[in-house]
């Protein structure tokens, strides 16, 4: 691009195409991945940690993450960060989105460290015949790398994190719970196949409210493309009754009319 000009300058002195350009008249820094991996665990929000085996904050639990290398894009260090520091790749329905930039200037206390931060999903890491796909594998992660160990933790649990790691956390359910009125993302806590009884639960758990059943179903039903029903299949749940129909994830991406939260409802702190 050239400048008014056509001097093909940007006015700065240095010439659009490099030419002339100083990179050590900028202070260096350097870019790290971390993931917010949730689930649904035991009717409970789940979020995946890693204690830390080198300093800073040797000791201390963290999201999993690391150091961007130069020939990597952030999305594949986030995958290979979370194989290395969980041994958790290749995973079956991983839902992975980039969430947004953390940059403050003391974040990190050994240089200036800018981390893109990801949200990631994962169903149930422990299905049974009654919450989840008997064919789904459980998710046992362990620690590798530079991480001593790794767990899935309490949402509620996860406070006192290395860096600024609690507001990622934080930001990660914010904007999940978000998503779940306009994209239909729920589908990613679930196993590939599901009730509308287990579809509720992860909007219950996310918005950490109780919703009506029936107006629930209702509006899952009426969004075209959210869910299909398995032709023939049923599963008996911990409830009375007869079984439930059993749903897979549909062809949409976005919920029209859109799932809202009502004002009673509010949102999780």
């Amino acid at each position: 691009m050239r400048d008014h000009d056509g001097s093909g300058h940007d006015g700065s002195g240095h010439g659009t195409d490099g030419r002339g350009y100083d990179k050590y008249a900028f202070e260096p820094f350097a870019v790290t991945v971390d993931l917010a991996v949730l689930t649904l665990r035991a009717g409970a929000l789940h979020v995946l940690l890693v204690e830390r085996g080198q300093e800073p904050y040797a000791g201390r639990w963290a999201l999993p993450g690391g150091f961007l290398l130069p020939e990597e894009s952030a999305e594949e260090a986030a995958r290979r960060e979370l194989a290395e520091e969980t041994g958790l790749a290749d995973v079956t329905g991983l839902h992975l989105e980039q969430l947004r930039t953390y940059s403050d200037p003391g974040r990190d206390p050994r240089m200036r460290v800018v981390s893109v931060a990801f949200a990631a999903l994962v169903p149930d890491p422990h299905p049974d015949p009654v919450r989840g796909d008997p064919r789904l594998a459980p998710l046992e992660p362990h620690g590798g790398g530079d991480a001593a160990q790794a767990r899935w933790t309490p949402y509620d649990a996860a406070r006192g994190l290395a860096f600024d790691h609690d507001r990622i956390v934080a930001d990660a359910r914010t904007r999940v719970g978000a998503k779940l009125e306009y994209t239909c993302l729920a589908t990613a806590f679930c196993p590939p196949e599901f009730t509308l009884g287990e579809l509720q639960q992860v909007y219950e758990t996310v918005w950490g409210t109780a919703l009506d059943r029936p107006n629930f179903r209702r509006k899952v039903l009426a969004a075209p493309g959210f869910v299909e029903p398995v032709p023939g299949a049923a599963r008996l749940t911990s409830g009375r009754g007869k079984p439930a129909a059993v749903y897979r994830a549909g062809p949409a991406a976005a919920l029209h009319p859109p799932l809202l939260r009502s004002p009673r409802e509010g949102r999780p702190a």
